[in-house]
């Protein structure tokens, strides 16, 4: 039986939220509760693909440490400029 969109979004969140380490959990986590349910059936591909890589490699790439892979820099740098907003200090 093929998933639903409603069950893939489900999945996609779930996952963004039990990463494996605390501070990708708190990085995705907010990011997907946010956009996941704009986002087209590609975006939602290439998200999935991210899902899918190391949490040390992400967090570098979140933070500007390290480059991102080409296919996945677009959606990383959306997610820092996310997180950087979210987390910031409001005057």
């Amino acid at each position: 039986m093929a998933e639903t969109a409603e069950d893939r979004l489900k999945r996609l969140r779930m996952r963004s939220w039990r990463r494996g380490t605390k501070e990708m959990d708190l990085i995705l986590g907010p990011y997907a509760d946010a956009r996941l349910d704009g986002m087209g059936s590609a975006t939602l591909d290439i998200y999935e693909a991210l899902l899918a890589e190391n949490d040390q490699d992400l967090i570098g790439w979140v933070l500007g440490q390290t480059t991102p892979p080409a296919s996945l820099a677009p959606l990383i740098a959306d997610i820092g400029t996310f997180a950087r907003h979210r987390l910031s200090p409001k005057a």
